[in-house]
């Protein structure tokens, strides 16, 4: 099951939460990371990288994964 509230998710979030952006790696969104990374780094000079911190603790844990069609 994935989805926002599944346990995937959870886990993603916990990680992001801790390590900003470990969770869309846990995920295997390493564009996504890439990206918030290439974002936080200047913010932290500024002292506003912790909203891009929790930024990416909500995006792992409301994460939905594309459908793929099966024919």
């Amino acid at each position: 099951m994935t989805g926002p509230g599944s346990g995937g998710n959870v886990i993603a979030a916990v990680c992001s939460f801790f390590w900003s952006r470990l969770g869309q790696l846990v995920q295997g969104r390493l564009l996504a990371a890439a990206i918030q990374c290439a974002i936080a780094i200047p913010l932290w000079f500024f002292w506003m990288g912790w909203v891009m911190h929790i930024y990416s603790a909500y995006d792992a844990a409301t994460y939905v994964p594309p459908v793929r069609e099966v024919r």
